[in-house]
Parts: structure tokens; C-alpha cells; sequence
């Protein structure tokens, strides 16, 4: 997109004379509207005139939003995008403000170039660049903007940071307790310590093989490079992701437990949301206590299909409801280093309901338990289910 910014700036400042005609033509006409016709300059008439639909075309094709200002500071032509952005509530005054200023200085012979932030919501992020027009040979000279809407750039920039920050932090830890580890073991004699420490080293070892895995996963779902949307019946996602885990639930006596509607059909993608699940399921039994049920549902509710996960394990405290979903945060660091959790699967889960233009919620009381919903949009189509299926149970 910067390239496009770039190629762009230089073929209007080449078109200069091009451009002003456009500006010229247009109060000419509106002159002609109120009164007698207005004398159009020599430059009106130059064979360029002819391609003057095609260019005025060109802009309003682009996403980037240009503004055009003449030799008198006074601001003409607009493209469609510009004037989407322009006349939108947020922008109207802040970013209309500075493309002024921008334009009048780029007049005077300042090109310049200013960031707006819009809080929104949504947060949006315009970068608006302005550079002198030509040298006025034919037209007076004048200046050009270019808006630019750079909000999902700055968020993959941010992405970026984080992903480098957390995975530096992340690392460090089990890379760190390996080299200690094998530090100690080069001198030592003693089989059972070696053996004690072989253990730990090969923890230690599938915790980063786990931290990297989920790093991947996540890193994938962030940029949805390969989403793929199809209509899928919900109760395939849900068996799909129930099996990963039967065999850990069933080691410690733990019901697997299936409910709902299984014929609905969802629209999205299948690897994602069996994945967005199966974190969800692989939570609950992490942290159930032995013996206990995990309870999936399937229902229809006003905003699509909503998949819960439901356990009776220890709860969440409330302090920690708002930041569950955020990457690396544990609520309990030393229960999740136990169970082997990395701390990546809930911004996992919230990342698929983003791609998706769902939602993820939480609902948790300490000691009772937690129930996490996943709120995704349905298909088109419904499979009538095969058989029934309200508590019906999947034995781990």
C-alpha cells in the first residue's frame, strides 16, 4: 500500500496539469450554472482534456482517499474515497482539519504528512501525506493529499511487537531450566540424579515443543492466512473435538458430555473452530477435578450458534475475568505450568471468533465452576440431526 502511495504521489504531481484542468473544468461549469460561461484557461483545452474521464475513474478506484487543492488554497477535487471518509461522523471534523492544513502547506511548497488516530469504536488509524502540485507553469500549481487508512497495517505491526515480545519471554524460561539441566548433568555420577534430571529436562523440552506449537497456531488464526469458509454440521465439530480429549478425561474418570442441537449447521471454518473447542474442552478438563462432567452444548440464540463449554471445576475469580483471554496470562501460573498449559489457547479461542465475526464470552463463579461461550454465525442451510440428541453422552 505504501508503494501504491508512492506511485501514486508522482503520477499526480507528473499529471499536474492534467488534475488542475479537472479542478478548472469543474468551477467552469459551475460559473456557467449561475451566471454567463466562464472562459476556460488555454490548459482546459490541452489534448490531454481526453483522458480527463479516465483518470477522474482511476481515483475514484482507488481505496486511498485525494483531495486536491488549487494555486488560491481553495480545495476541489475529491475521490469517492475521500469523500467516504471525509463524510463519515468520526473523521468529519479531525481528519477534514488536517487535510486542510496539510494541503495549504504543501501550496506554500511544505509537503508534510500527519497520523490520525480514531477511537471509534471501531478504532480506525489515516495516515494523510500532501505534496505540492507541479510548478503552475500551465495551471498556477496547487497540491494534492492522500489519505490512507492504515488501521489494519498498525494492528499487524502491533501483532508483530507482540508476537516478538511474547515468545522472547516465553522461551526463555524452559530454554533457560535445559541449560541448567544439562549444565548439572555433565559432571554428575549418580544414576538416580541423572535419571531425575533426564525426567525434568524432557518436561521441560515438551513444554517449549507445546509453546511453539501453540505460538504457530495462534500466529496462523491471527492472520487467517488460509481461512476457508464452508457450512458444516456442528455436531461433526463437536465429536471431532471431544475425541481429541477422551483419552485424557477418561485417565482420570472425567464424562465427556454432549448436548444441544447437533444438526446445525455453521458457517465458517471447520480446522479453526474444531480447534477454538477443542481449547475450550482441553481447558475444562484441565482444570476439573477427577471424576467430574464437562458439559458441551450447541444452541441457537438471536446472534447465530453458540457452543459452551462447561465445567465444575474451580472457577475464575472474578479480577481475572477480563484478561483470560489475553496471551501468556494464567490465572494460576504454577497450576498451569502442572497441567502443561502454555497460556495461548482462550487468545486462540477469541482470535477464531474474531475471523469469524463472532464473539467469545465467559461466565465463572469460584468454586463452582466455568462456562465459556463461543458465539458463531450459522449456515444456510439445517441438517435435520440423526438421531436425538439432548444429553446424550460421549464416555471418555
Amino acid at each position: 500500500m505504501t508503494a501504491l502511495v508512492v506511485v501514486l504521489a508522482v503520477a499526480l504531481a507528473v499529471s499536474a496539469g492534467v488534475i488542475a484542468t479537472l479542478v478548472t473544468r469543474v468551477r467552469a461549469l459551475e460559473s456557467a450554472a449561475q451566471s454567463t460561461p466562464a472562459p476556460v484557461p488555454a490548459a482546459a483545452e490541452d489534448p490531454t482534456d481526453g483522458s480527463l474521464p479516465r483518470l477522474v475513474a482511476a481515483l475514484d478506484a482507488l481505496s486511498l482517499g485525494v483531495v486536491v487543492a488549487d494555486a488560491d488554497e481553495v480545495l476541489g477535487f475529491q475521490n469517492r474515497s475521500a469523500q467516504a471518509i471525509l463524510s463519515s461522523r468520526d473523521a468529519r471534523t479531525i481528519i477534514n482539519r488536517a487535510v486542510r492544513e496539510l494541503l495549504v502547506a504543501a501550496v506554500r511548497g511544505e509537503p508534510g504528512e500527519r497520523e490520525i488516530d480514531l477511537f471509534g469504536p471501531p478504532k480506525s488509524t489515516y495516515l494523510i501525506r500532501a505534496v505540492p502540485l507541479g510548478n503552475g507553469v500551465a495551471v498556477g500549481g496547487g497540491s494534492v493529499a492522500v489519505i490512507e487508512d492504515v488501521t489494519e497495517r498498525r494492528r499487524t505491526d502491533q501483532v508483530r511487537r507482540d508476537f516478538v515480545s511474547n515468545i522472547s519471554h516465553e522461551l526463555k524460561t524452559p530454554v533457560g531450566a535445559v541449560g541448567l539441566l544439562a549444565e548439572t548433568l555433565r559432571d554428575e555420577t549418580d544414576l538416580a540424579t541423572i535419571r531425575r534430571f533426564s525426567e525434568r529436562m524432557s518436561l521441560e523440552v515438551a513444554r517449549l515443543s507445546r509453546t511453539i506449537d501453540d505460538l504457530l497456531e495462534l500466529s496462523r488464526i491471527e492472520f487467517a492466512d488460509d481461512l476457508f469458509i464452508d457450512e458444516t454440521r456442528v455436531g461433526d465439530i463437536v465429536e471431532d473435538a471431544l475425541g481429541r480429549f477422551r483419552a485424557a478425561a477418561d485417565a482420570r474418570g472425567i464424562t465427556l458430555k454432549s448436548v444441544g442441537e447437533s444438526g446445525i449447521v455453521v458457517a465458517g471454518d471447520r480446522r479453526q473452530i474444531t480447534s477454538a473447542l477443542g481449547n475450550l474442552i482441553d481447558n475444562a478438563v484441565k482444570y476439573s477435578p477427577d471424576g467430574a462432567t464437562v458439559t458441551v452444548s450447541a444452541r441457537v440464540n438471536p446472534s447465530g450458534l453458540a457452543l459452551s463449554v462447561a465445567d465444575t471445576g474451580d472457577g475464575i475469580p472474578s479480577r481475572d475475568l477480563d484478561r483470560v483471554f489475553e496471551r501468556f496470562y494464567r490465572v494460576d501460573r504454577a497450576r498451569s505450568r502442572e497441567t502443561g498449559g502454555t497460556g495461548l489457547g482462550l487468545a486462540i479461542v477469541r482470535h477464531v471468533a474474531h475471523n469469524h465475526g463472532g464473539e467469545v464470552s465467559v461466565r465463572s463463579k469460584e468454586g463452582q465452576g466455568s462456562e465459556f461461550t463461543l458465539v458463531l454465525p450459522l449456515g444456510t442451510d439445517v441438517v435435520e440431526p440423526e438421531s436425538p440428541v439432548d444429553d446424550s453422552e460421549v464416555s471418555a
